[in-house]
């Protein structure tokens, strides 16, 4: 990754009222304190659809950086009840959009919509976190780098500046369970990651993070793998003192 930056991007999932702003004071205030790192990391978090806009607002000046957590697979307006396009998710100022996760691939996105959704946000000026991950059969029947592959041919094309995606490699059995990969199986798999990344994108590839029960205990045991460029951190991410905890255990 270049200049070796780390990206700790927090996914609220279904949390968060206004008053949750005061977590993110805390993580920022942390951040703007931690001024022998913190031009090594970036800090992402994505609230739901109902505090973009304003967290975007308080934040636009700050170090902490405010995204989204999906996005329609059309664009621009259309007669689509509760949809959010990429358009207007970037017409609050959000900064990043996460597509792929395993929640949103069961409930029924497909690859062409997330085609789709990757090419418009990217189209709107929006950094996109693209998640990939294969379950436990998948795993158990050693069809793991299959999965992965197919999820990244069938929805990430070279023409997309690989400079505004950011991969995330989230086992769907390691979500919420409290199991992690282990550290040589994880090497490993991230490294295929980006083998199938650099033929994909004939110049830059893209980060590539880690997500799956990442807390502050387990931080420790991912700072040694030089292959990941950051985490997806779910959970955790909706405590400030948890999500500074894994920032300062990752460094220690």
């Amino acid at each position: 990754m270049a200049n070796n930056i780390r990206y700790f991007i927090g996914n609220w999932k279904m949390f968060g009222e206004p008053k949750s702003i005061a977590i993110l004071n805390k993580i920022n205030k942390f951040v703007k304190s931690d001024k022998k790192l913190n031009k090594k990391y970036k800090v992402v978090i994505t609230p739901p659809h109902t505090l973009v806009q304003s967290y975007a607002k308080a934040f636009s000046k700050q170090k902490i950086i405010i995204g989204a957590q999906n996005c329609y697979h059309k664009d621009n307006f259309g007669a689509n009840t509760g949809a959010i396009s990429p358009y207007m998710i970037k017409s609050v100022n959000a900064q990043y959009v996460i597509v792929g996760h395993s929640d949103n691939r069961a409930e029924g996105d497909t690859d062409e919509m997330l085609k789709n959704k990757v090419e418009n946000s990217l189209t709107n000026k929006l950094k996109v976190v693209f998640c990939i991950g294969e379950n436990k059969d998948h795993k158990k029947n050693n069809k793991t780098f299959n999965v992965l592959e197919k999820q990244l041919r069938n929805v990430l094309d070279k023409k997309f500046n690989s400079k505004d995606i950011i991969v995330a490699y989230e086992p769907i059995w390691s979500i919420g369970t409290g199991q992690i990969p282990q550290p040589d199986d994880l090497h490993e798999t991230v490294k295929y990651i980006k083998k199938v990344l650099k033929n994909i994108f004939a110049k830059q590839s893209p980060a590539v993070l880690y997500g799956g029960s990442v807390d502050s205990k387990n931080i420790g045991q991912f700072s040694s793998l030089n292959e990941i460029d950051g985490f997806l951190i779910g959970g955790a991410s909706k405590s400030d003192q948890n999500f500074i905890d894994i920032i300062k255990n990752y460094y220690k």
